[in-house]
């Protein structure tokens, strides 16, 4: 398979994650074995493996990868280590997710002084610093995230620091700026903050652990059901069956 290929692959699994069929996008994914530099594509499939919530087979393949980071990589090898604390975390390792956090968050802050208008990488330091707890950081970072690319000047990439509040916000205890950052992505096109850029939909929002702290809220219920697309209703349904 070309790197080509791959990308093509792992964009079809995204898009089948975004429409909440994670059936497809597993089989698209679970054949590919992916090294670093395809970036986006290794961070799609850890991110199947967290809304599946087994992370396990990924949190290995992440520390296999990061135990030789390629220095020609950048933050990007940072912007992996976020992703591996984060699977760290969903398994239920904590103080392990910790760890890698604090590593993560050292990589990326080392390339802001050459990198200050670099929003990517101040999204990656949001959510970095939101699991390590640091609210204050967290914000900073996203404001200037949205000071660096706002939306008024770039209509597609600007909104992804909106994302990374909803994110952020929805896991610092903060559910009134969440809800209001999804209601405003949930009404526009954009590219998205992880992996390969698909934006934030109703079935991501229900899949999502990062999310989970909004679960009870019915303004988030009501966002979630009232965008559902038609035909995620008899999957639910069947599911209520089962139970």
């Amino acid at each position: 398979i070309t790197p080509d290929d791959v990308d093509t692959l792992a964009v079809k699994a995204a898009i089948a994650q975004a429409e909440g069929d994670l059936p497809r996008a597993s089989a698209l994914l679970t054949p590919l074995h992916l090294t670093a530099d395809l970036t986006q594509a290794l961070e799609t499939q850890v991110y199947q493996a967290i809304l599946e919530r087994r992370p396990a087979p990924m949190i290995t393949r992440l520390e296999e990868v990061l135990a030789k980071p390629d220095p020609a990589l950048g933050y990007i090898n940072g912007e992996l280590r976020f992703w591996l604390g984060w699977a760290q975390e969903v398994a239920g390792d904590h103080a392990t997710a910790q760890e890698t956090w604090r590593q993560a968050r050292s990589e990326l802050e080392s390339f802001l002084k050459e990198q200050p208008q670099n929003y990517v990488l101040m999204g990656d330091l949001a959510l970095t610093n939101m699991g390590l707890g640091d609210k204050a950081a967290a914000f900073a970072f996203i404001d200037k995230a949205m000071a660096a690319n706002p939306i008024e000047k770039d209509a597609m990439s600007g909104p992804r620091p909106v994302e990374i509040l909803a994110r952020v916000a929805a896991q610092m205890g903060e559910p009134d700026r969440a809800i209001a950052a999804l209601q405003k992505l949930l009404s526009m096109p954009y590219d998205g903050a992880l992996a390969e850029d698909i934006p934030l939909t109703p079935a991501l929002l229900r899949l999502d652990p990062m999310f989970d702290p909004l679960r009870n809220d019915p303004r988030f219920q009501k966002l979630v059901a009232s965008l559902a697309p038609k035909e995620t209703a008899p999957t639910d349904a069947r599911r209520e069956e089962k139970k």
